[in-house]
């Protein structure tokens, strides 16, 4: 499921909601083309301190952690059908 996200200066953003194939294959580069710098760097050393063990727990836990970032940052859905997927997977009340 992809949700949209939209900010008060209308820039938007998807993100997929659920297992992160990206992350799978591309590990800490996948913050690096989002523009998350933080979890990069946290992934990146996460990933080498435990031989890319983490990178496995990253693919479950990135795309939850990247959504609750962007509703901290002020990001709100963008229609209906992302709001009512937040909902859905208890990111956001009803």
């Amino acid at each position: 499921m992809i949700i949209r996200l939209e900010d008060q200066s209308g820039q938007l953003r998807t993100a997929k909601v659920g297992f992160s194939w990206t992350v799978f294959f591309f590990g800490f580069c996948v913050p690096i083309f989002r523009g998350d710098a933080k979890w990069a760097v946290i992934m990146f050393v996460a990933s080498v301190l435990t031989l890319w063990l983490a990178n496995m727990i990253f693919c479950f836990t990135y795309n939850g952690t990247y959504i609750r970032d962007l509703l901290s940052k002020g990001f709100r859905p963008a229609d209906a059908e992302s709001r009512q997927i937040l909902i859905e997977k208890g990111f956001i009340s009803g």
